[in-house]
């Protein structure tokens, strides 16, 4: 496409809309620029060319026997790259991306996503799994699902579900636990990066989070969960995190207590334009789903 190279956008899409139109003004009109704007365009065209492609009469543009041929070539050029972008634009409404961090993508969100698919075929879902703020107003992200105490100025905010912690563990480890006393007996498992303190689990029992005996320590909830899961000890948990491995009888909650964070889940979008129908329609199917999740833990 060197020939590209030789010449101005600008005086292909003038010479283009004159001669499919047949007048300056016409093409002035549909360019957004100015009558002179247009005939300087292809003025520079032309001298590029090394050739006229209009003859210049009283009755205005008329083009050449060059022209014709050209200018038709023109036009179906820019047909073909109209058609492109209509497809670029067309795919881009259908895809929905959602930022949302590893942990509750994995062990949360993408296993309920064929329910999802099956009420709405026409969107594709793209998921950035990240816990990395995002500037919704440059970035190609639709909507990010965040936890927090949703104090975040230039975004809109739907609240969706509280988070709550709770103690769990494999179903053979939970016959030791009868009381929550009998947590300082067993080993415990943490998440080296966690923010959620055992503390705020154990306080109402006058329980002190020193009295905890050691376990395995990771930097993912994630591998902390698969190591509960394995039997190695007792996790602090919360609803997204255990809820798959409640329900398939590989976790058990051992104290039907829970103990609320003060943090909860967010849906966030622009502030700055209405949501398109593709992120309502998620929004509400995420309130659905969030709101199973709770009904789970009575």
């Amino acid at each position: 496409m060197r020939e590209l190279n030789r010449v101005h956008m600008n005086g292909l899409r003038a010479a283009e809309a004159v001669g499919r139109l047949g007048a300056l003004q016409a093409a002035a009109d549909e360019l957004g620029v100015t009558i002179g704007a247009v005939s300087q365009h292809v003025a520079r065209l032309e001298a590029a060319l090394g050739r006229p492609v209009f003859s210049r009469t009283p009755r205005g543009l008329v083009a050449t026997e060059f022209g014709r041929t050209f200018l038709a070539r023109l036009t179906t050029g820019f047909a073909e790259l109209e058609g492109a972008l209509k497809s670029a634009r067309h795919n881009r409404a259908n895809v929905l991306t959602v930022s949302v961090a590893p942990v509750l993508a994995s062990k949360w969100l993408v296993p309920r996503l064929a329910g999802f698919a099956a009420l709405h075929p026409d969107i594709t879902v793209r998921l950035d799994a990240s816990v990395a703020l995002v500037d919704l107003e440059t970035s190609d992200v639709d909507v990010a699902i965040r936890v927090g105490d949703g104090n975040w100025s230039g975004v809109t905010k739907t609240f969706l579900l509280p988070q709550e912690i709770f103690p769990v563990c494999a179903p053979a480890l939970a016959q030791r636990l009868r009381e929550p006393h009998d947590l300082t007996k067993v080993p415990i498992i943490r998440d080296a990066n966690s923010t959620l303190k055992w503390s705020t689990w154990l306080a109402p029992y006058g329980i002190k989070e020193r009295e905890l005996a050691d376990g395995h320590s990771f930097t993912d909830a994630a591998l902390c969960l698969d190591a509960t899961i394995a039997g190695q000890g007792v996790m602090l948990a919360w609803q997204t995190l255990a809820q798959y491995a409640i329900g398939a009888g590989q976790l058990i909650a051992p104290y039907p207590q829970r103990a609320k964070t003060g943090l909860g889940y967010w849906a966030i979008t622009s502030p700055l334009q209405s949501p398109p129908r593709k992120v309502r329609d998620f929004i509400a199917w995420l309130e659905g789903e969030l709101d199973e999740t709770r009904r789970a833990f009575p």
